[in-house]
């Protein structure tokens, strides 16, 4: 038998992405999961990569930067090699501008971004915003070309796909072998928790529905405090609730519909768009918000990739290269930020 090298606990987003890395430099990978693939918060439908507003910039706003630009490379690739679609797409986003204060803010951002994101990506002030637009009531919008879109589920098979022509494995149950990576989301926060005797994370529940609409190829919406998706297989997704308190974490419920009269509202073209779909699920959220990532304190050979939140698709690019230089190479590039180290007492 070929022995493992890398054994990563999650299917997910993170747990993929780090496979995928430390299959391309040559380990032998092996992902369990018993739950199966995109089972939990990466098998949504929003797919919404955009980025944190250009300006007060930290590690994480520059991390998450690093990462949306790399995206486009990194998910052609991985279609190329699985012969399958993602669902990326990086066509911008558009936010109405709801008062004077708003355009004076947004117009200042131009500024920065050009700073801050220099030649990659322009944030602009618009009157013009395309066929797909959100009603505003200064008649101007905000347009990013940085955000892009992707379809949660399809991406993380064509990863697996892309894995398996590596040689890695993909399994619902297994030995651990070499190298232990948990990138398990929310139950991986809570056991965490429990052992550590502190909040090291938690889930938080999201709703999010499909909506029959083909919008073609244009940017997504933020508006009315939701996420406005158009996807190439002739769907919209939008959401999402934030819920820390909850009783079944994969009901829907009213707070769905709101969401659902919510996008409407601001989109009106979705007025009578059929919902095909009603999602719910637990995102993994650290406590300090930021992604968890680095060896697990007092545990030799075990790491941690996990807290993706409500932006891991977008993160999961270069998250999965820093996890493959720390475990393969023991090159530790982690923001100080985003170390598990500094979560555990």
């Amino acid at each position: 038998m070929t022995r493992i090298d890398v054994t990563i606990r999650g299917a997910g987003a993170f747990g993929l992405a780090c496979a995928w890395s430390c299959a391309k430099r040559g380990a032998k990978v092996r992902v369990i999961d018993p739950f199966g693939v995109a089972a939990g918060s990466s098998g949504g439908v929003v797919g919404a990569l955009a980025p944190h507003v250009p300006e007060n910039w930290n590690d994480k706003k520059q991390f998450q930067l690093d990462s949306l630009l790399m995206a486009s490379a990194y998910w052609q690739e991985i279609e190329t090699v699985s012969g399958l679609s993602s669902g990326y797409a990086r066509l911008g986003r558009i936010q109405p501008l709801a008062d004077d204060h708003a355009v004076t803010l947004a117009r200042g951002r131009e500024e920065t971004a050009k700073n801050l994101w220099q030649d990659h990506a322009t944030w602009q002030v618009t009157d013009a915003p395309g066929p797909f637009a959100p009603t505003s009531p200064t008649g101007l919008f905000v347009f990013d070309t940085l955000s892009a879109r992707i379809h949660p589920r399809k991406s993380c098979f064509a990863l697996v796909e892309a894995l398996k022509s590596y040689g890695a494995e993909v399994v619902t149950d297994g030995p651990e072998e070499g190298t232990l990576l948990h990138a398990t989301g929310t139950p991986g926060l809570e056991a965490m928790s429990a052992e550590a005797g502190r909040m090291i994370g938690t889930g938080v529940k999201g709703q999010a529905a499909l909506l029959r609409h083909d919008a073609g190829a244009v940017p997504q919406v933020f508006a009315g405090g939701v996420h406005v998706v158009p996807h190439a297989d002739g769907t919209v997704a939008i959401g999402s609730t934030s819920e820390r308190d909850y009783d079944d974490p994969r009901s829907t419920d009213a707070q769905l519909d709101q969401v659902i009269a919510a996008a409407r509202a601001a989109v009106p073209t979705l007025e009578c768009a059929e919902v095909i779909e009603r999602w719910a699920g637990v995102r993994p959220r650290s406590r300090s918000r930021a992604p968890m990532l680095g060896a697990w304190p007092g545990k030799p050979g075990e790491y941690i990739a996990n807290g993706g939140f409500k932006i891991g698709f977008g993160m999961a690019p270069k998250v999965g290269e820093v996890m493959a230089d720390l475990i393969l190479d023991g090159h530790d590039t982690i923001p100080e930020a985003f170390r598990a180290s500094t979560l555990f007492p």
